[in-house]
C-alpha cells in the first residue's frame, strides 16, 4: 500500500468525469454482488484522476491465500488493494480484491446494508490506489474524512459512526 500523497491534501475529489478503464471479475459464488454499472459509479466518485482498475470478487479461500501471500496474514480480509503505479502517476493502476463472504459477514454484524458496505470498501480501495493510507493516525484521519465526504455525496451514512468495526484492508 502506497503512502499518502501530499497533493491530495485531504480534499475529496469533486465528482467529475475522469477516464476510467474498469474490469470486473466475479470469482465468487456469492449471488448478491454489486453489478458493474454500480461499481463504476462508486469508483468514479472516488477518483481524482484517470485510472485503470480491476475489481475482483473472491471467496474465502482466494481471499485468505492473497492476504497470506502478499501481507503475511493467514486469514481472509474484506478488501485488498494492489497498487501498480507510482503515487503521482496518471493514470493510477491497480487491483482491488473484495472477499464476498467477509464483506457479507461484516455488513451483517455491523447492521449495515450490504450495498453500502461494498461502496465503502471500494471507495477505501480507490483511495489506497491514489496514495492514501491509514498507517499513522494523521493519515488515517485524512483518509476517513475523504471516505465520509465521498460516501456522503452518494447518500451513504458515515461508515465510522460505529467505531467498533474498523477497516481491515
Amino acid at each position: 500500500m502506497a503512502g499518502q500523497r501530499s497533493s491530495a491534501a485531504g480534499v475529496a475529489p469533486e465528482p467529475c468525469r475522469h477516464r476510467l478503464a474498469l474490469a470486473v471479475q466475479y470469482a465468487s459464488h456469492d449471488t448478491d454482488l454489486p453489478p458493474r454499472p454500480q461499481l463504476r459509479r462508486w469508483v468514479a466518485a472516488a477518483l481524482a484522476g484517470d485510472a485503470l482498475v480491476t475489481v475482483r470478487f473472491v471467496d474465502e479461500d482466494e481471499g485468505r491465500t492473497l492476504n497470506r501471500d502478499f501481507r503475511g496474514k493467514d486469514y481472509a480480509t474484506n478488501v485488498l488493494t494492489f497498487v501498480y503505479s507510482e503515487a503521482d502517476a496518471s493514470p493510477v493502476e491497480g487491483d482491488i480484491v473484495l472477499c464476498a463472504p467477509v464483506v457479507r459477514a461484516e455488513a451483517l454484524a455491523q447492521g449495515k446494508p450490504l450495498r453500502e458496505h461494498y461502496a465503502h470498501l471500494l471507495v477505501h480501495g480507490i483511495l489506497h490506489l491514489q496514495g492514501h493510507d491509514h498507517e499513522e493516525d494523521a493519515s488515517a484521519s485524512v483518509m476517513e474524512s475523504l471516505e465520509r465526504v465521498i460516501l456522503g455525496r452518494m447518500r451513504i451514512p458515515d461508515p465510522y459512526a460505529d467505531r467498533s468495526a474498523p477497516i481491515q484492508g
